[in-house]
């Protein structure tokens, strides 16, 4: 399992995020030509997490089900993004600091300024980032979708990782994601490890009953 992602993969990631996730750009203070907005750094750090931790987004997905909130044949999904190669070959853990997983954006975020694709604006007092997408930045997004090769994978698992997310903000990602006992009791500097046994066992107690 690879210890980390390229700065390329992660802007690939990014790009995909911000197609689906962004809201409509245009608040004073925005690029003039910024076409959607993702506001929430946190959020959007909660969103990549799941995005690189297929097992964790399985959990989350079986979890959904349990609930109500999603129909029973997502237990299938979440089972495919334990056993299926193409998940595991882009899982990147993340480490764990003071308010959960995060991993700087600069480096990646970078690629997409230097394409024209994204702009990334600080915020007063430099605690807050807001990140753009321009209209080159849609049109790859929507290119990565339709594209017929493994970079459609990027959108298809956008899709899921929303639907899991739901309207939630990144601190209340971020309280869901520590309610799992490797995530929540990871050292500060280490990768959050692996949750995959325990979602397998999960699920065999759902056929099982």
């Amino acid at each position: 399992m690879p210890s980390s992602a390229s700065p390329v993969q992660h802007a690939i990631r990014l790009l995909a995020l911000m197609r689906q996730a962004g809201g409509p750009a245009g608040a004073p203070g925005d690029p003039q030509n910024a076409v959607l907005a993702v506001r929430s750094e946190l959020r959007l750090q909660a969103l990549d997490f799941w995005l690189r931790n297929p097992d964790y987004l399985a959990a989350e997905l079986l979890t959904e089900v349990e609930a109500g909130r999603l129909d029973a044949s997502y237990v299938d999904v979440a089972s495919a993004l334990l056993d299926d190669p193409e998940p595991s070959l882009r899982h990147y853990p993340m480490p764990r600091w003071l308010y959960g997983a995060y991993e700087p954006l600069d480096d990646a975020f970078a690629h997409l300024e230097a394409y024209g694709l994204a702009a990334m604006r600080r915020m007063p007092g430099g605690h807050r980032n807001q990140f753009f997408l321009l209209p080159a930045g849609v049109a790859a997004g929507d290119d990565l979708e339709a594209a017929d090769s493994a970079l459609s994978w990027y959108p298809r698992q956008v899709k899921l990782v929303l639907l899991v997310a739901r309207d939630h903000s990144g601190a209340q990602l971020k309280a869901r994601q520590y309610q799992q006992a490797s995530y929540a009791e990871t050292e500060l500097g280490t990768h959050i490890g692996p949750i995959g046994d325990r979602v397998r066992s999960r699920l065999k107690e759902r056929t099982a009953s």
